[in-house]
């Protein structure tokens, strides 16, 4: 089935050059040019990810991602100037899953949507699910339960919350969960996963400033105790 693509940005052209790129590779592509109308795509259709300029007129796009997290944990990936770090991490902050920086190559474009994509999708093995306590992680439907209630994780909170608890015990260092997850050539820097820790915490955790399975090895890194 063809993955379904929302592309949010004012400027016209860069919109029509993603369509053009994204369609060629079978993806079926709807477009928005302020915040208001992405906003109201994204919740009357099912997308499996979404590209979100920061710069919108009506509704800027912090406030679209914030908006959608109350509804729907679709992958996320902001447009940013180019050098705007306090772009970057505010993304983060309200939900975004990933970024890409202004001006891009559409090649880098493709590459993230599609390891974005295959990483959220369904798989056909048989639901592995575990269970530390009151937590519960289905890695199949990409599902997380505290007691027995559905915490709604976005995709890259997920991603770090099933790396660490794939290997209970072991601390990784903040560069190692970067590399891992976001990949080797990812221009961002290690606040990336600060950022998606904390909200991960802030999710999981009845106390997040006392967390009980996602922990902090003073000096070395995060680790899951399980």
């Amino acid at each position: 089935m063809a993955k379904k693509v929302l592309v949010v940005d004012d400027e016209k052209t860069i919109v029509k050059g993603i369509r053009y790129s994204l369609e060629q590779d079978g993806m079926y592509v709807d477009t928005a040019f302020d915040g208001e109308q992405a906003l109201e795509m994204a919740s009357n259709n099912r997308y499996d990810i979404i590209l979100l300029d920061v710069m919108l007129p009506k509704m800027d796009g912090f406030e679209v991602c914030q908006q959608i997290r109350d509804f729907s944990n679709v992958p996320i990936v902001m447009l940013t100037a180019k050098g705007d770090d306090m772009d970057k991490i505010l993304g983060l902050e309200y939900g975004a899953d990933d970024y890409i920086t202004k001006p891009f190559n559409i090649l880098e474009v493709k590459a993230r949507i599609k390891a974005i994509i295959r990483r959220t999708s369904k798989s056909d093995v048989p639901a592995r699910v575990l269970t530390f306590g009151d937590l519960t992680v289905n890695e199949e439907y990409r599902r997380v339960y505290y007691n027995d209630k559905e915490i709604n994780l976005t995709s890259r909170e997920f991603d770090v919350l099933e790396f660490l608890v794939a290997t209970p015990g072991k601390v990784y260092s903040r560069s190692e969960l970067l590399h891992a997850i976001w990949g080797e050539d990812f221009p961002g820097d290690e606040r990336t996963v600060d950022v998606h820790v904390r909200r991960l915490r802030e999710k999981v955790e009845v106390n997040p400033s006392e967390p009980r399975y996602v922990r902090t090895k003073w000096g070395s890194g995060y680790y899951f105790q399980a």
